[in-house]
């Protein structure tokens, strides 16, 4: 028996598996409203601007395209039984630009799990995540650790 996804312990996770899930449509007023507050780079914020850009029209935060995918995770993935937070993670890429009006969904893959030699009741479940859009493109992707309880 497969266990739902946001019911999984730590043992439950195996290298190798893979998981596509999500549905977020990417629109102008958020990716303005976002840039504004926090990345307020032409290119994010000024649709005439963007058009001049190398970008040749206005794309999202890389920041933005992350919480995108967090929330994803937070929605549909991150155990609401285990999960103890992340110390981190890794080769963070932004790869293709997000426009106003993609649609992106999320894939994560299980690379490694390592049951904690110090603390038994846990173990590190290191994770593959990307974001893709409507069109298969891999748009951003990051390696993480997600610490996870082991089943009592």
């Amino acid at each position: 028996m497969t266990l739902p996804l946001k019911q999984r312990w730590f043992e439950d996770y195996v290298p190798g598996e893979s998981f596509e899930f999500g549905d977020y449509l990417v629109t102008e007023d958020e990716i303005i409203a976002f840039a504004r507050r926090y990345d307020p780079q032409a290119f994010h914020v000024d649709p005439t601007a963007a058009a001049q850009s190398s970008f040749g029209g206005l794309v999202a935060s890389g920041w933005m395209t992350s919480a995108v995918l967090m929330r994803m995770m937070c929605d549909h993935f991150i155990s609401t039984v285990s999960a103890m937070g992340s110390p981190g993670v890794d080769q963070l890429r932004w790869l293709r630009p997000v426009r106003p009006d993609d649609r992106l969904h999320a894939r994560v893959t299980v690379v490694e799990t390592r049951h904690s030699q110090s603390k038994p009741d846990r173990g590190a479940v290191t994770l593959r995540q990307e974001a893709i859009n409507q069109d298969g493109e891999v748009v951003m992707s990051l390696e993480g650790r997600a610490l996870h309880r082991c089943r009592p």
